[in-house]
């Protein structure tokens, strides 16, 4: 998250100040190689491509701030985030999709950055290139994995984003209801908040509100980004270039970039990006095909669904927008839960003599988002009155999830039952209403407008 929030602001503030005060931040840029001796490379399509690397780097970070923030403990040296920004061909619109940090991948044969072994070709969680073969294995791994040709690398550490944030006053973001996260120490009552660096570095970094994890975490990245990007358009500080120049050589003694991200390119970016707004602007995550996919050697990984992924990177190839051009229609308001649908694993039965009904609800649940079998049984009672969710009580949030799509039902426990929920179909049944995880703010298309995550 922080990679785009620094890329935002230089590149924006380009707009609005003259080449020479550009020109003299490329010494503030520490230059690295990520597409040395790089073949096979896929072909190039319209627009640009720039990955956005953050990494966990702290050095520069105080002993009293790192006690504040919870950043304590030793680096892993790997991605913190990963996330690719596509800009349209015209300059108009910009594209960012999220790639899960615990994505399986496949890493191409290469050379140990740290041991200097030669590795085959073997699976890992995406954040593990980086760690093993820095910025060139990070770029040939996300090529491979989404056949789009990267134009641009830019890596930024926890420095750069608290310094970034910080320069511009602080970053405002909105809740629907309480976020606590004892790991990261983020602690946000519901409500409207201006985050400070280290406040902002908290919210992108929480994995432990609700039981969405990176997903959840992905979503108030791109929150905070569209927030970041309604800041920059409209700050001050951009359109002072003695403000902006000294800004910039804060910011950028934290980052890092290919040979040929220099001040020209950044000019250029700027000025044809003079007009660009939040709703310029869309969000997405790869789809996912199995939450948990289990690897021997590495554990638990997320699997991209191979369709929908491939269908999102084509778009991206070919210069399309993400978000549908038509205008759909309003969907009715979603009830706030602790844990995401998608997370939620549900098998249906159907409890009532009512023919094909625990078809209807399964695919109702599943439209609403939740994880069902897609095979439905009938339970061994057909004169089920009152709908039942029963559920393994160390799933309870992920019950009341389910309960809460089901007005009406009843909660029964049944330990030992596991992950997944068993609905079994009542003949009061009614319908299915919609949830959704505070940060999740994507409709069917899985892609959001930047305007419509700031506060209103």
């Amino acid at each position: 998250m922080r990679v785009t929030t620094a890329f935002s602001v230089i590149v924006l503030g380009a707009a609005g100040i003259g080449h020479a005060v550009v020109t003299s931040l490329d010494t503030g840029i520490s230059r690295v190689d990520p597409f040395k001796d790089m073949k096979n490379r896929p072909q190039a399509g319209h627009g640009l491509n720039i990955l956005l690397v953050g990494t966990d780097g702290r050095d520069k970070i105080s002993e009293q701030e790192r006690r504040k923030y919870r950043l304590g403990g030793a680096p892993c040296h790997c991605t913190d985030t990963v996330m690719m920004v596509h800009l349209s061909e015209d300059r108009d619109r910009a594209s960012v999709v999220s790639l899960p940090r615990d994505s399986y991948a496949e890493l191409p044969a290469h050379t140990d950055q740290n041991s200097g072994e030669k590795h085959k070709p073997h699976p890992v969680k995406l954040n593990a290139a980086y760690a093993e073969g820095g910025p060139n294995l990070t770029v040939r791994t996300v090529e491979h994995m989404t056949k789009v040709k990267i134009d641009h690398y830019l890596e930024v550490d926890f420095t750069a984003f608290m310094k970034t944030v910080d320069v511009l006053g602080g970053v405002e973001i909105c809740t629907v209801r309480p976020l606590k996260d004892s790991h990261s120490g983020l602690d946000l009552a519901a409500g409207r908040h201006r985050l400070n660096g280290g406040q902002a570095l908290q919210y992108v970094r929480s994995r432990h509100i609700g039981g969405d994890a990176d997903l959840g975490r992905m979503q108030r990245q791109q929150r905070f980004l569209a927030a970041v990007i309604a800041k920059a358009t409209s700050s001050g500080v951009l359109l002072n270039p003695v403000k902006f120049r000294d800004m910039s050589r804060t910011v950028l003694g934290s980052v890092r970039a290919d040979r040929n991200f220099g001040s020209n390119e950044m000019l250029q970016l700027g000025h044809t990006m003079r007009s660009f707004t939040p709703a310029s602007s869309e969000f997405t995550s790869v789809p996912i095909g199995k939450m948990g996919y289990s690897v021997k050697g590495i554990g638990s990984t997320i699997k991209w669904d191979p369709e929908k992924s491939a269908k999102l990177f084509g778009a991206l190839r070919a210069d399309k927008p993400l978000t549908p051009l038509k205008k759909q229609k309003p969907k009715p308001k979603a009830t706030v839960v602790d844990v995401a649908p998608e997370q939620v694993r549900v098998q249906v039965s159907n409890g009532t003599a009512t023919a094909g009904l625990g078809g209807k609800v399964d695919q109702a649940l599943r439209g609403t988002g939740f994880r069902t079998t897609g095979t439905p049984d009938n339970a061994p009672k057909r004169d089920v009155k009152r709908t039942v969710v029963e559920y393994d009580p160390r799933w309870d949030r992920s019950a009341k999830t389910l309960a809460t799509a089901l007005p009406g039902s009843e909660l029964r426990k049944v330990k030992g039952r596991g992950p997944q929920m068993k609905v079994i179909v009542g003949t009061d049944y009614d319908g299915v209403n919609r949830v959704r995880a505070e940060d999740q703010q994507q409709g069917e298309s899985g892609v959001v407008t930047g305007d419509q995550v700031v506060c209103d």
